[in-house]
């Protein structure tokens, strides 16, 4: 079948429906999941998109069709997939396309928690099989069964920190009609904090903003509500509930380099001497922070599916990318926005301070430029064309290209949908330097 190849991205499956991913399309995914990994039984989940129940049909039929059981949980957010999956041990697809606008849907797929489908493992392979339909005639017709793992989902997480131990915060939380807002509340309800909910339904339709925090109009409100209303802390989680940000009592965001270094720390006094990861472009406060607390800082390529991939190669305990994701040894490696929420909890309970008490020790030494796109023609020779202007600097290719001096340095890396480099920059001298050298090499890359 002709099939648009764009996609089949690096971590999962994304376009827009109905133009670039239909019934259709959705059917023949199904069949190739099966028929690639040769599975008996697939986990199948969505969330609120108003194109989820068509998806989530066709992917369901195609998996059936090809001789596979379907455990349907249902409406949940992925990080209850993720337990799903890692429950019964099996591969899945989650009908979901996280932070992007309503009008897209795709799907994430676990082979064996924590083990993705990436493009370089898998995801390209369902591209041919669904192109050349070429599905072996399976012997029988598979059945659906209906799970529900509510429960025992809010009962893990609580389970990671001392319920005992949390006071009752002042908490504004947005989870902007996306799929966190139910759990939320039944892990919350069991806490004796003042919890003040957004947009808590989920609406596909998103009547009041869009579903990625890390676009300032989306979070505009809450950092302005957690101010005004003289809230302890604030949460905000993107579209599917994989990604969590949080905001300050000052209402300032914060940063996903700083928050790791904050949980990574904390973390460390509960496990001391761990592995902890973190992305090539976050703050040297991290690593900093790690080794302060007697921890070992690796450092790991953006995504989701290597991430989870190395952590489980390393043992590691706690993982944290710049783009929200945070990644928990004791919740399968996998990623959760719940979790970082509930040991943000305990910490301020525990330490009785402010968050922007913890913050402004970070803030005061490490100045970081925030991540900056820029569109270019063409991304491979930009990269290599920035890489021999700074090769006075220490280079790196781990992702992009990283370049190190004494007191700053930063990462340059291709998107992988768009023709855009993404720039992080960082300088421990002084914001003066940071501003300087970031307009230096957003000059390069934009000339």
């Amino acid at each position: 079948m002709q099939v648009n190849p764009s996609i089949f991205k690096a971590y999962d499956i994304r376009g827009i429906y109905p133009t670039e991913l239909n019934e259709e399309v959705a059917y023949l995914i199904g069949r190739a999941f099966v028929t690639f990994l040769g599975a008996d039984t697939v986990i199948v989940g969505r969330d609120m998109r108003t194109s989820g129940p068509a998806l989530f049909d066709a992917v369901t039929r195609g998996i059936m069709d090809q001789g596979a059981d379907v455990a349907d949980i249902g409406m949940v957010s992925t990080d209850q997939y993720y337990f799903a999956c890692t429950q019964l041990g099996l591969p899945g697809m989650m009908v979901t396309a996280s932070h992007n606008p309503k009008q897209y849907n795709g799907f994430k797929m676990v082979r064996r928690m924590p083990y993705l489908l990436s493009g370089d493992e898998g995801i390209q392979d369902l591209r041919r099989l669904v192109e050349f339909e070429a599905f072996p005639t399976p012997t029988r017709r598979g059945e659906r069964r209906e799970y529900d793992f509510k429960e025992q989902f809010v009962q893990k997480v609580l389970s990671l920190i001392d319920v005992e131990a949390i006071k009752p915060l002042k908490v504004i939380v947005d989870t902007g009609n996306g799929m966190v807002g139910p759990i939320l509340q039944a892990v919350y309800a069991r806490l004796p904090i003042q919890l003040t909910g957004m947009y808590l339904e989920p609406d596909g339709t998103l009547p009041n903003h869009g579903l990625d925090p890390l676009m300032p109009e989306n979070r505009a409100e809450l950092q302005r509500r957690v101010k005004e209303e003289g809230a302890d802390i604030g949460f905000a989680f993107d579209g599917d509930g994989d990604r969590f940000f949080a905001i300050d009592d000052r209402g300032e965001f914060i940063s996903g380099d700083f928050l790791t270094a904050i949980l990574g720390r904390y973390l460390l006094e509960k496990e001391p001497g761990a592995k902890i990861l973190y992305d090539v472009r976050a703050s040297w406060a991290v690593p900093d922070e790690v080794r302060a607390a007697g921890g070992i800082p690796l450092v790991e390529r953006v995504g989701h599916a290597f991430i989870k991939r190395r952590m489980a190669n390393e043992d590691a305990i706690f993982a944290g990318e710049v783009s929200g994701h945070y990644y928990f040894k004791a919740f399968a490696f996998a990623d959760s926005g719940i979790i970082p929420s509930l040991y943000l909890l305990e910490m301020l309970s525990k330490r009785g301070v402010k968050m922007s008490e913890l913050l402004s020790r970070l803030e005061s030494r490490y100045f970081i430029s925030g991540e900056i796109n820029s569109r270019v023609s063409d991304v491979r020779a930009k990269l290599e064309e920035i890489a021999e202007r700074y090769r006075d600097g220490k280079i790196e290719r781990i992702d992009g290209v990283s370049v190190s001096y004494d007191t700053w340095h930063f990462n340059v890396r291709g998107s992988n949908t768009e023709p855009l480099i993404r720039l992080n920059l960082e300088s421990i001298a002084s914001r003066a330097e940071m501003e300087a050298k970031r307009d230096e090499v957003l000059a390069v890359i934009r000339s």
